[in-house]
């Protein structure tokens, strides 16, 4: 997912979508990855990081 679009995925009900945004090509973590709580912050959204912090 390239571009400006925040996405929340609930894990429970999305894992395979959630797992085909935050993994890149090499089965690695996209970065950046941010962990708070139970919440994972992927990629970096100003919105995103603002709502949690």
């Amino acid at each position: 997912m390239k571009g400006k679009k925040l996405e929340v995925l609930d894990p429970a009900k999305d894992a395979d979508r959630l797992a085909d945004h935050v993994l890149g090509p090499t089965g690695n973590l996209r970065a950046p990855t941010v962990k708070k709580g139970k919440t994972f912050l992927v990629g970096f959204s100003p919105e995103g990081y603002d709502a949690h912090f």
